[in-house]
């Protein structure tokens, strides 16, 4: 996806919000459709790239985008569950116990480095990302709506990180890798840094995200791009299915049930942010990665023939045909 210099009169409200965040974000196009299509689809994405690529910018311009609250939690070794969601505090005139409510409370939370706190700090997010709730002593609290967990991650270091648990990697719904920009990118980038940066104007509220997420729900999809996801996930446990058997060996968990339904929910908002009112195969394609090359567990085997997850499931895409929905042409 690509933005000109200005969106067309006939632009809609996510493309004027995409113009807008690219006034401070330079390249990232894929990022910033990502995150679109978790708000969209009630998602949380986990991104994965080196320092200074502009996570945190992209995350902030895009919560003033939208109109909404915007917390950064960064996550360090000494971090405390309660740091994240809150805890009692002893308030003495009263002698009672009141709640505080911790960072959690926002529309876009930005875990930052979150391989870097031990995995109850991890964990204490599990109830946020799943029920969109925290419970603190006997009191359940319910979380702002809309509500989306954006957390980084560095890949190039390895000591004082600790391995995200396998039950919470499962509840991001996509997994974003993003690399470095290219030279022209770059040259705009650092352009860009030598003048003050211009103000990210509102463009929407977050009542009208409530409304878009509920429009993005009406996106039809065809019973046969449904069973093209399933079969994709069960092809990711068992290669053997699609004439892959040879992969079998690097596959020690495939992709869970729950990949299938991420799968199917960001195609639909996908396609909405495309201008479409029904879901092709090219939408569950282009998403297939990043959807599930975070629930697969691969073995030592593949560690050491340098097989990623990227490239068992590109072969199970190659491998996989295309179904020709009754809907295309809806």
């Amino acid at each position: 996806m690509s933005w000109t210099d200005a969106p067309p009169a006939s632009a809609g409200p996510i493309e004027k919000v995409l113009y807008e965040v690219k006034k401070t974000i330079v390249g990232q196009d894929i990022l910033l459709e990502r995150l679109v299509v978790a708000l969209l689809a009630r998602g949380h994405i986990l991104v994965e790239g080196v320092p200074g690529l502009a996570k945190t910018l992209a995350v902030k311009s895009l919560a003033t985008a939208i109109g909404g609250d915007f917390h950064r939690v960064q996550f360090t070794p000494d971090l405390v569950p309660a740091d994240i969601v809150g805890t009692r505090i002893y308030h003495q005139p009263t002698g009672e116990f009141q709640v505080q409510l911790g960072p959690v409370f926002t529309n876009l939370l930005l875990a930052d480095e979150i391989n870097r706190a031990p995995a109850k700090v991890q964990s204490a997010l599990l109830e946020t990302m799943q029920e969109r709730q925290v419970t603190i002593g006997r009191e359940t609290h319910k979380l702002p709506d809309p509500f989306l967990v954006m957390a980084t991650q560095n890949p190039i270091e390895n000591e004082g990180v600790y391995p995200l648990p396998e039950a919470q990697v499962d509840r991001f719904m996509m997994k974003v890798v993003i690399g470095y920009p290219s030279p022209t990118e770059e040259f705009v980038v650092v352009e860009r840094a030598l003048t003050p940066p211009g103000a990210i104007q509102r463009i929407i509220d977050p009542d009208t995200l409530v409304g878009l997420q509920q429009a993005a729900d009406q996106v039809y999809v065809d019973p046969s791009l449904i069973d093209y996801a399933v079969q994709l996930a069960n092809a990711s446990r068992d290669p053997a299915r699609v004439g892959l058997s040879d992969l079998a060996r690097y596959v020690t968990f495939g992709a869970s049930p729950r990949s299938s339904i991420s799968l199917v929910l960001a195609a639909r908002a996908l396609a909405y942010i495309r201008g479409r009112e029904y879901v092709i195969p090219e939408d569950l394609s282009d998403l297939a990665l990043d959807v599930m090359r975070h629930r697969m567990v691969l073995s030592y085997e593949a560690l050491s023939d340098d097989v990623t997850a990227d490239v068992i499931l590109a072969k199970i895409l190659a491998n996989l045909p295309f179904p020709e929905p009754a809907g295309r042409g809806r």
